[in-house]
């Protein structure tokens, strides 16, 4: 879609809210896809310009998801 990766344009769409006009059709069972509106796609094409200008924001995301869902170890028993 757009000329882009599929999984970086999923990367870059799932920072869209239903207010940006992404939204997510599903069927029966748990399948589902993610859609857009017009004004969607032209929110994505922001998007997508402005990740292209630093691309080091999905490496960020990355990073500070791995951080919240790292496993916590023992806690120190520092006072």
């Amino acid at each position: 879609m757009l000329g882009e990766d599929e999984d970086w344009l999923f990367e870059v769409a799932e920072e869209m809210d239903t207010e940006d006009g992404q939204l997510w059709v599903v069927g029966v069972g748990a399948d589902g896809v993610m859609a857009f509106t017009d004004d969607g796609i032209e929110n994505l094409k922001e998007l997508i310009a402005t990740h292209k200008d630093t691309p080091s924001i999905i490496e960020k995301r990355r990073q500070a998801l791995a951080a919240i869902m790292k496993p916590k170890t023992e806690e120190s028993n520092e006072i």
